[in-house]
């Protein structure tokens, strides 16, 4: 018995009072922890039910069931010098966007995500992605999209970013892009993208991982 265990039967057996041994109640944290789960999951259905209602396009991106409002896919860019970079991209709904119209089509909402290039020695170079869609808010069938892929930063302190535009549109479960002509298209890895297309099939980015690899091993060993 600890001293003051001891302490404390010494003087209840002195005041008379029984000590209580059984076992103590619980404070309500499981209740409380509950609680916070329940509070949260709910919180996360408001949000999800509102960028439905905002973005209906979001559920079904390229002909694709998307519920978690998410799209991704690969494939090869190719440049009019005729190198071709492996690229993967994965975007999802966004508040920002632009407010310009384009194609005679008026904005409906942003994308943000993020996108992977497969430069020629086999390193795959990350690139943050932000744009717009236009036309119909309902589905992306009949809609036009223009990206930007850019230098990622840690801190922005307004260095000089290498960034390259993409704009196209999916035909089908196909997103097709060509390149915008204007900004700096020189990366901060010297990749350096001019006139550049791409057909992006939904994929995975272990799928993009395995296209990196094969097409390093081919430069190899030209």
């Amino acid at each position: 018995m600890l001293p003051e265990q001891e302490s404390q039967a010494v003087e209840n057996y002195m005041t008379g009072r029984t000590p209580d041994l059984s076992r103590p109640r619980p404070r309500g944290c499981p209740s409380r922890l509950f609680r916070s789960v329940l509070g949260l999951v709910f919180a996360g259905a408001i949000v999800y039910v509102a960028v439905i209602i905002i973005a209906p396009w979001c559920l079904r991106i390229g002909q694709r069931w998307t519920p978690f409002l998410t799209w991704q896919g690969y494939g090869q860019l190719l440049t009019k010098t005729g190198n071709q970079y492996p690229l993967y991209i994965l975007l999802y709904p966004s508040s920002h966007f632009s407010r310009l119209h384009r194609e005679g089509l008026r904005p409906t909402g942003g994308v943000r995500g993020s996108g992977w290039l497969c430069t020629s020695n086999c390193a795959a170079q990350r690139l943050e992605l932000s744009g717009t869609i236009y036309g119909d808010w309902r589905s992306t069938d009949r809609s036009f999209m223009a990206i930007r892929l850019l230098d990622p930063v840690i801190f922005d302190t307004g260095q000089r970013r290498g960034y390259f535009d993409l704009t196209g549109s999916w035909q089908g479960q196909k997103l097709v892009m060509d390149q915008e002509q204007d900004g700096p298209n020189t990366l901060r890895s010297g990749v350096r993208i001019e006139r550049a297309s791409v057909i992006l099939n939904w994929g995975t980015y272990s799928q993009f991982k395995e296209l990196c690899a094969t097409a390093g091993a081919r430069a190899f060993t030209k």
